[in-house]
């Protein structure tokens, strides 16, 4: 095993990633490249599928070149990437799910919201299937945007011939396998994977797809995560720099490869691992809990069984907008700019200075309810707007500094609102394991321990969404007997914070005024 090594690939929003690891589950080489984003409308958000392999193809060379280990030692490969849908023709060809027309636009991305209407109608069936989706359709799942297609590109969907999560188009590409993933398909495509029947067909001909199969090549079982769907294809090892003995593990959603490498420590550990909460937090956040039992309940995604650990039910909330709504401020703010690291890094800076001048009351009476592209937990809104309270004609850098501020306890908030909902049905989470980008964000990382009283852990690995990938990959080339022994032996453990008991008061009554405002824009759109 000492030779035996395993590249991660981690596809995001706006850039695909690749890591080369270990057993031990150490970071040795690590590559980024952009991915193009085409916005024709608002609430329309497209990805080409074709850049996104071509990015995979570079980070992949440039990670395994950095980490010096030879292509012929890579004895495994595992994909995760958002929960985007990739439309191809029946020749494996691009399809256009653009209003321009674009071939090459074959990619709805998982923030793109244009089927809305759609998702209501979904959840206006009351299906069963909405029992395990928390009681409501989001349009960021793959059911309602497939509707609309169906609907508004008919074009495009009388040629379809493979209709594919991101994830799994990458497995694709790169086997030419057309398994899919048991974590896609539970989280993202109402598929059951607790029933001996995972699919409801009755479901779809409800929403008006009962042609679905006929256009997406979808198998009838999905593949556990982690299971070897077989070696590269030489076209595949050709442009990744790799070989045909390399193995390709079925693969998960990004956010699930973060819970695999901030929670793999506690697999196995049944009895405790419903203490602890992975919240993924980058452009938007993820927050997932796991059980031996099912907990459903509304405003939660789930439960959905296996699609990280094999035997567990998972519970998925989030927040929709978190690091880009701090960039939206940024941006949006008369004093605000481009909103790049140094311009956080500065404003960071700048409200340590004002919260040592004035106390912990800064900026006390401003508020602000982060719901700016809807509210994926615990109200499962994707309706929901965002709210500021308590502005002023400053237009000053401190007001921007000021406003950022209270918009990371805004989102903070709503970290505490999810939890006390799991809380509330069945959980007794008091740790948080948090990764991504707003680990860098010294604030935040403040906020998530302070405002929710839980103690938090930063995870020691770098890159805990490729760590988790790794894993997976690990195990589907057999490095390991299973999913679970491969996350105990490559987890790499984190640094504590504890809350500040000091805080609780200030915090307690921030969440009072947060849920009165959430009460307060209902009442607003009640009137008539």
């Amino acid at each position: 095993m000492t030779n035996s090594f395993v590249c991660a690939v981690d596809v995001g929003t706006g850039s695909a990633r690749a890591g080369i690891l270990d057993t031990k589950g150490t970071l040795l080489g690590r590559a980024e490249h952009p991915i193009a984003m085409n916005q024709p409308k608002a609430d329309h958000a497209e990805h080409n599928s074709e850049d996104i392999w071509s990015a995979v193809c570079l980070a992949v060379r440039a990670a395994r070149e950095k980490s010096g280990v030879t292509a012929n030692d890579i004895v495994g490969i595992s994909f995760d990437a958002t929960c985007s849908l990739v439309v191809r023709d029946r020749d494996g060809g691009q399809l256009s799910v653009s209003v321009s027309g674009e071939r090459r636009w074959d990619t709805i991305v998982w923030l793109d919201h244009r089927a809305i209407a759609e998702a209501d109608e979904c959840t206006k069936s009351g299906h069963a299937v909405l029992d395990y989706i928390g009681g409501v359709m989001s349009p960021e799942m793959a059911t309602p945007k497939l509707m609309w297609l169906k609907r508004n590109l008919p074009g495009t969907w009388n040629e379809a011939g493979y209709l594919f999560d991101l994830t799994d188009f990458l497995t694709w590409k790169a086997t030419g396998s057309l398994a899919r993933s048991q974590c896609t398909l539970t989280a993202k495509w109402t598929y059951l994977a607790h029933e001996e029947t995972g699919w409801r067909r009755d479901f779809f001909e409800t929403v008006g797809l009962a042609d679905l199969f006929q256009h997406g090549n979808l198998p009838e079982k999905a593949s556990p995560v982690g299971t070897d769907i077989g070696a590269l294809s030489a076209e595949a090892a050709a442009e990744l720099g790799l070989t045909e003995k390399c193995r390709v593990g079925a693969g998960v959603i990004d956010a699930y490869a973060g819970a695999l490498g901030v929670l793999g420590g506690f697999a196995g550990d049944d009895k405790n691992i419903g203490r602890h909460l992975a919240l993924i937090a980058g452009t938007s956040s993820c927050v997932m809990a796991m059980s031996p039992d099912p907990q459903p309940f509304a405003g939660v995604w789930g439960p959905y069984y296996g699609a990280a650990l094999p035997g567990l039910w998972l519970s998925e909330g989030g927040q929709s907008a978190t690091g880009a709504l701090l960039d939206h401020i940024i941006r949006w703010h008369g004093a605000g700019g481009e909103p790049d690291a140094a311009m956080h890094a500065r404003i960071a800076r700048r409200v340590a200075e004002l919260r040592a001048a004035d106390g912990e009351n800064l900026a006390a009476r401003l508020h602000v309810l982060p719901d700016f592209h809807g509210n994926r937990s615990p109200l499962a809104d994707p309706h929901a707007v965002g709210v500021i309270s308590g502005l002023t004609l400053d237009s000053s850098f401190d007001s921007l500094c000021k406003l950022y501020w209270r918009t990371a306890v805004g989102i903070a908030l709503g970290v505490r609102h999810v939890l006390e909902a799991l809380n509330e049905n069945g959980y007794l989470i008091d740790t948080l394991h948090v990764t991504g980008g707003h680990t860098k964000n010294p604030l935040l990382m403040e906020l998530y321990a302070d405002a929710t009283g839980c103690t938090v852990v930063e995870p020691l690995a770098d890159e805990a969404v490729l760590l988790g990938t790794g894993m997976v990959a690990a195990t589907a080339a057999g490095l390991f007997p299973s999913v679970n022994a491969a996350c105990v032996a490559m987890q790499q453990g984190g640094k504590k914070r504890l809350s500040n008991p000091a805080a609780s008061g200030r915090f307690d009554r921030d969440y009072r005024v947060f849920l009165e405002m959430h009460r307060q824009r209902q009442a607003l759109d009640e009137i008539r």
